[in-house]
C-alpha cells in the first residue's frame, strides 16, 4: 500500500489545515481496496488494524471504519476473536448464486426505473455509459478503477430511479459482491467490449421508454456476465 500523506496520522495537513475523519477513512478505504484488487492482500490473509494504521501513518480509527465498509462489500470478513481476514475468491457456485440474485433484482429495477424515467435520469445513464467507454482498462486497479466506478454507477442509478427504498437496499447488498470476481486476478478488465455493448443495449432500451424492453435488456446483460464470470471462476 502507498503511504499516507504527511500529517495523516495526526489529523492535520502539513500547512496545519485539519484533515477530517471522513477524509482519513476514505483514504484508508481506497488504499485497502487497491491492495485487495491488485492482490497484494491475498485471500485468507489477516488484515491487522494496528499494522495497517502504522503503514498508512493514521490512527486505528479510520482503519476500523474502512474495514467495516469493506466488510459490507464482502471483500473482507470479521472473524470472532481474530479480527479481519481477506475473503476467499468466488467459486463457480458463488458466482451462480450471485447472478441468480442479480437476475431476480436488476431486471425488475430496470422495468421500474424505465417507467419513472426523466430526461435528467436518461442524461445520467448516458454519461455513465460514455464514461465506461472512455475509461482505461489496464491490469492494475489504478488503471481500471474508473471503469468499475462507471459500471457500478450505471447499475446503482437504475436502482435509485425505481423510487423504491427496498429495491435500492437489495441492490446495495449486492453492489460490492458484484465486483468480487475481479479480485486477485491482476489482469484488469477482460470483457470490456462485451460489457460496454450490453450497457449500450440497456441504455437504448431506456431511451425507447419501454419498461419491458429495459427489463429484457438488463436480464440479457446479467445472463451474459454470468456466463463470462462462471467460465473464469475457480471450481468450488
Amino acid at each position: 500500500m502507498k503511504p499516507a500523506s504527511p500529517g495523516a496520522g495526526t489529523g492535520t495537513r502539513p500547512a496545519g489545515r485539519p484533515v477530517s475523519r471522513q477524509v482519513l477513512a476514505d483514504h484508508v478505504y481506497e488504499e485497502l481496496l487497491a491492495s485487495l484488487m491488485d492482490g497484494r492482500l491475498e485471500p485468507g490473509a489477516a488484515v491487522s488494524i494496528d499494522g495497517t494504521a502504522r503503514e498508512l501513518d493514521v490512527s486505528p480509527t479510520p482503519v476500523r471504519e474502512a474495514l467495516a465498509r469493506l466488510e459490507h462489500t464482502g471483500m473482507v470478513r470479521r472473524v470472532a476473536l481474530k479480527g479481519y481476514r481477506v475473503a476467499p475468491v468466488f467459486t463457480q457456485e458463488d458466482f451462480a448464486e450471485l447472478m441468480e440474485a442479480r437476475l431476480a433484482i436488476e431486471p425488475v429495477n430496470a422495468r421500474l426505473a424505465c417507467a419513472r424515467l426523466t430526461p435528467a435520469h436518461l442524461a445520467e445513464l448516458t454519461q455513465a455509459v460514455a464514461d465506461l467507454k472512455q475509461a482505461p482498462r489496464g491490469p492494475s486497479f489504478a488503471e481500471y478503477r474508473d471503469y468499475l466506478e462507471a459500471d457500478e454507477r450505471f447499475h446503482r442509478l437504475i436502482a435509485e430511479y425505481t423510487g423504491n427504498q427496498f429495491m435500492v437496499a437489495a441492490y446495495a447488498a449486492l453492489g460490492g459482491q458484484v465486483q468480487r470476481f475481479r479480485l486477485f486476478g491482476g489482469v484488469g478488465i477482460t470483457d470490456a467490449e462485451h460489457a460496454i455493448a450490453e450497457h449500450q443495449s440497456v441504455l437504448d432500451a431506456f431511451s425507447s421508454g419501454d419498461p419491458d424492453k429495459a427489463a429484457d435488456a438488463m436480464a440479457e446483460h446479467v445472463r451474459r456476465v454470468r456466463g463470462r464470470a462462471i467460465a473464469d471462476a475457480p471450481a468450488g
